[in-house]
């Protein structure tokens, strides 16, 4: 099977990563709220995967997502599987492990369409990477679930250039969301966005603030990259998590960052970042805080 051109991933420029909903101890009508106020800041774009919260967040997206089915139409759902965790929700499971046969992406994809309310994912990612994966069932598999008008496009996520080249050797994939922020720098150097703008792809970025160890501190890398980032937000009349937004999306593949938060405050900060251009050297003064060398 040899692949297709790559759809255009028409996803926000800024998404929200809702992995930690189960844990927000909102109703459904809260939940709907947020949803809502995400998309008047023009974040329309929602990241899930099947085993957030124990198996639990798609259906209380699906949940909120019901009390206003109108709203489907006008945002963007992403999903991942290919992770099995023991789980009472999954009860078949006997150990945690990679699963990316057709049977376990098939099943992944009913699952998270009868949880989501919807009948069809704007995109599906392969979790991890699996060294088991037979890059022509997975290829297969996606091509029956397109054809089946279950899945519009898809991607993977944590993917090294090499494992991306194998299964998009068979199929086309729009996107390889993986980590970036001043203190993990790897995909700007193994190749891996080097492969993204190679072929036109625009990346998706998962812990954008480290989790928050960029704005709170930790260790003293940590504490290097926090000051650096804290006086460009006060040369720029921004906040911190701001620029560090900003370092992502001057990148030239136009990364698509992945917010965590559920605070609508820390969402406008993200958004505030696509008005804010960093010029290269200030790019290079967070790269060599988190680096902790200049370049060479």
């Amino acid at each position: 099977m040899s692949p297709a051109t790559a759809p255009n991933l028409a996803l926000s420029p800024i998404v929200a990563g809702a992995w930690r909903m189960a844990d927000w101890g909102w109703d459904a009508a809260k939940r709907l709220h947020w949803i809502e106020q995400c998309m008047e800041l023009g974040v329309t774009s929602f990241d899930h995967a099947d085993i957030y919260g124990g198996y639990r967040v798609e259906a209380l997206f699906g949940e909120a997502l019901a009390l206003k089915p109108s709203l489907r139409q006008h945002m963007q759902l992403v999903s991942k599987c290919g992770i099995k965790l023991v789980s009472e929700a999954r009860p078949a499971h006997r150990l945690k492990q990679y699963d990316t046969s057709a049977q376990h992406i098939a099943q992944s994809v009913d699952h998270s369409l009868r949880a989501l309310h919807t009948d069809h994912l704007d995109l599906l990612l392969i979790h991890r990477p699996d060294a088991l994966m037979d890059a022509d069932e997975v290829a297969e598999t996606f091509a029956t679930l397109r054809q089946a008008g279950k899945v519009r496009a898809f991607g993977v996520s944590n993917f090294t250039p090499a494992q991306f080249e194998l299964l998009n050797s068979r199929i086309a994939l729009a996107t390889n969301q993986v980590e970036l922020h001043p203190l993990h720098l790897d995909v700007l150097h193994d190749g891996t966005l080097d492969q993204c703008q190679r072929l036109r792809l625009r990346p998706m970025i998962w812990s954008p603030l480290a989790g928050g160890t960029l704005l709170t501190g930790g260790d003293e890398r940590a504490r290097r990259v926090q000051a650096v980032l804290n006086s460009v937000a006060q040369r720029h009349g921004v906040s911190a998590a701001t620029v560090a937004y900003a370092w992502l999306l001057r990148h030239p593949t136009r990364p698509h960052p992945l917010t965590g938060s559920h605070r609508l405050e820390a969402i406008r900060e993200a958004t505030a970042a696509l008005q804010l251009r960093l010029d290269s050297a200030t790019w290079t003064e967070i790269w060599q805080a988190g680096s902790g060398h200049e370049v060479a």
